[in-house]
């Protein structure tokens, strides 16, 4: 080997060495960043005349699209069983757990309990006030559960809104991105940074649906959800929304007063089986269409219930046939075609409200035209007997089955506790295999030991090298004193 090529071998190793210290130093300080793909230098021999050496023939970006796919479609599945466990806590929380003060089934046996202490004195004013109050307060407790429903699906709605948004503007900059590699690819630029910035934006995106990524010929990609929707395919496909100024309980997918998905115009799914079915987004309909709708029906159902039970043809013989009963809507007579939403409307009547002097009526009828027999304690006991009082519901929200009051109470907190524990379960099962597949994609990721490793042979090599040059530069040295 001559001195030129022993030069031009220890230079080149030099700027190899000073690229690869560069890369290593890189996967160190990116070692926890997701979107990262782990760095290596690709090195090939150099022929320039006789003289060789060592080529930088690219940075490697390492990265596994089979471990990436799962763990992003897990993304997606966390995020639809997060919001899913969150909206049945929530409702769980605000019904109560069975025994507790203020939980709704408390409610009932402390209206309950006040007849029965009323019916044992019917003369006390103080008692009868007591039922006033416990009345009231149930209602106030419907009242209560039915604007949390209504709250959770207002929240649902604008946040699909909002996710919306984020989609369109990540597939605008997915286009943008897959412009720009396919550049980098035709003049040879190198292209893991942009790569990163682009599982960065995958990333970021993965909970709202499942994603499914196809990569192209020149290195760009196409975008899918996993049920099948186009979001980018050379040009970027715009979804639609529009959000609904104010829901309450009648405003409805079904019925035409919510809006769904559109892509390009055209509308699509986001249920169980629809194009965009699987991640947050999903989550958010079905709380807005389907968990929401279905708690509310069964909450106006029990009111319907409870308003039919002490409303006219109950104990009450005094009330007339259209005259607002024990409890109303909103202060008027209750009619069946407005059940949806009396659960948020259910109120004591003014005539008995606490303090107003009217507990009375409680004993002798809200159609009495004066007090009568103060010991007298049929309509309170009657009241007590109907609520217990095994019968059919008029609701078709609710089980066609005879029950009492009570029960249709108690099967309703059961239910949201049931919901509340399969949805939590969901959400561990899912957590759990989000954590694995994530520890996996790490592992594959960058070795913070294994990089320190690296770095001390670099500057071995460097150290080498530059011994190499040094020397030579010495037997130049020596042959030009000659």
């Amino acid at each position: 080997m001559s001195l030129s090529s022993a030069l031009n071998n220890a230079f080149t190793g030099l700027k190899a060495n000073t690229r690869a210290a560069g890369v290593v130093s890189s996967n160190i300080s990116n070692a926890s960043n997701e979107a990262y793909g782990r760095r290596e230098l690709g090195l090939s021999a150099l022929s320039a005349g006789n003289l060789g050496g060592v080529n930088v023939a690219s940075v490697i970006r390492h990265s596994d699209p089979a471990l990436l796919a799962d763990r992003m479609v897990s993304d997606a599945r966390l995020a639809y069983s997060n919001d899913m466990f969150t909206f049945a806590q929530r409702l769980e929380d605000m019904v109560g757990e069975s025994g507790t003060a203020g939980s709704l089934t408390d409610r009932v046996t402390a209206f309950e309990n006040a007849l029965l202490s009323a019916a044992s004195n019917p003369s006390s004013t103080q008692r009868l006030e007591l039922v006033a109050t416990n009345a009231r307060d149930l209602a106030t407790t419907f009242n209560e559960l039915s604007k949390e429903v209504q709250v959770s699906r207002q929240s649902a709605d604008t946040a699909i809104s909002l996710q919306v948004r984020d989609l369109n503007d990540a597939v605008s900059r997915l286009k943008d991105i897959n412009e720009v590699i396919v550049k980098a690819k035709a003049t040879g630029t190198e292209t893991a940074s942009i790569l990163d910035e682009r599982q960065a934006i995958l990333n970021q995106i993965s909970d709202i649906v499942p994603l499914r990524i196809v990569e192209r010929d020149k290195g760009e990609i196409s975008l899918f959800t996993r049920n099948g929707a186009t979001l980018l395919d050379g040009m970027a496909f715009e979804v639609g929304f529009s959000t609904t100024g104010a829901i309450d309980a009648s405003t409805t997918f079904a019925n035409g007063s919510l809006k769904g998905l559109t892509l390009n115009g055209k509308a699509v799914s986001a249920a169980d089986g629809g194009m965009f079915a699987g991640g947050s987004l999903a989550s958010k309909f079905a709380i807005r269409d389907e968990a929401g709708v279905l708690r509310q029906s069964e909450l106006d159902g029990m009111a319907r219930d409870l308003i039919e039970r002490l409303g006219p043809g109950g104990p009450d013989t005094t009330l007339a046939a259209t005259a607002p009963g024990f409890f109303t809507d909103n202060g008027v007579a209750f009619v069946a075609a407005s059940e949806a939403g009396i659960a948020g409307r259910i109120s004591l009547n003014a005539m008995i409200e606490p303090a107003s002097g009217g507990s009375w009526r409680i004993r002798d009828g809200l159609g009495a035209a004066t007090m009568g027999e103060v010991g007298d304690a049929s309509l309170i006991k009657g009241i007590a007997d109907i609520l217990g009082e095994q019968i059919a519901p008029s609701s078709g929200a609710l089980s066609p089955v005879a029950r009492s009051f009570v029960d249709h109470v108690s099967q309703f907190s059961s239910a949201m506790v049931g919901e509340r524990v399969r949805s939590e379960n969901a959400f561990i099962f899912q957590t759990a295999q989000n954590t694995t597949l994530k520890e996996m994609e790490f592992s594959k990721g960058v070795d913070t030991d294994q990089e320190l490793q690296k770095l001390l042979q670099v500057e071995q090599y460097y150290t080498a090298n530059a011994k190499v040059i040094s020397t030579v530069d010495s037997l130049f040295e020596r042959l030009l004193s000659i």
